[in-house]
């Protein structure tokens, strides 16, 4: 295996913008990083997990039964438009403390099935870093294990940097411009999906 080539992917795309590290950031300035934690190491855990499923047989389910991504796709869609809009409609009391509750460990690790860049880095991750030999269960245990070790930094990072926006985001309205602003973000990133799906389904 290439290593050095995985950890290059697992860098570059974890640390870049997605529905995952929107939501970390804006559970860190929202709840604190201590609050946090259980989110975070739910898409830690969760999305490793989540490519050793795919990697030992559900990506085999979507080639023989197409329409089972249709209808995960269409359903992830529409819990990131929910989760854009909660996360923009969130209430901010006037001591700038955010009355709800962060993810919970579960909810965090269930989220990476309808999340469509953790399906893309998965079913990616998979196909282009392994070889069909003796070693392939290994190779999809070394590749979820490299996201385990070298991505859980990158959405720390993320999450780090949400909380210390707290002690500039002082005033509620800073804070519900925030929010909307990230609620903005998560929907912009499902335009793609919007696109793929209205294709689908015009077939």
């Amino acid at each position: 295996m290439e290593y050095l080539a995985i950890i290059v992917f697992v860098i570059s795309t974890c640390v870049t913008p997605g529905p995952n590290n929107t939501l970390i950031m804006t559970s860190g300035l929202n709840y604190g990083i201590r609050h946090s934690m259980r989110h975070y190491f739910g898409i830690c855990l969760g999305f490793p997990a989540m490519i050793v499923a795919v990697g030992l047989g559900i990506a085999g389910l979507f080639e023989q039964f197409p329409v089972l991504h249709v209808i995960l796709k269409c359903a992830g869609a529409a819990y990131l438009s929910y989760l854009a809009w909660r996360i923009a409609s969130t209430p901010i009391s006037e001591f700038n403390e955010t009355r709800g509750k962060p993810f919970t460990f579960l909810q965090a690790a269930a989220f990476q099935w309808v999340n469509p860049k953790a399906w893309v880095l998965a079913v990616g991750a998979t196909v282009t870093y392994t070889v069909i030999s003796d070693s392939y269960v290994f190779q999809v245990l070394t590749i979820a294990s490299l996201f385990m070790i070298f991505g859980s930094p990158c959405t720390l990072l993320w999450l780090w940097f949400g909380a210390s926006l707290k002690t500039i985001l002082l005033k509620p309205s800073y804070v519900r411009i925030f929010n909307i602003s990230m609620a903005t973000l998560l929907i912009g990133s499902l335009i793609p999906v919007f696109l793929e799906i209205y294709q689908q389904l015009s077939v």
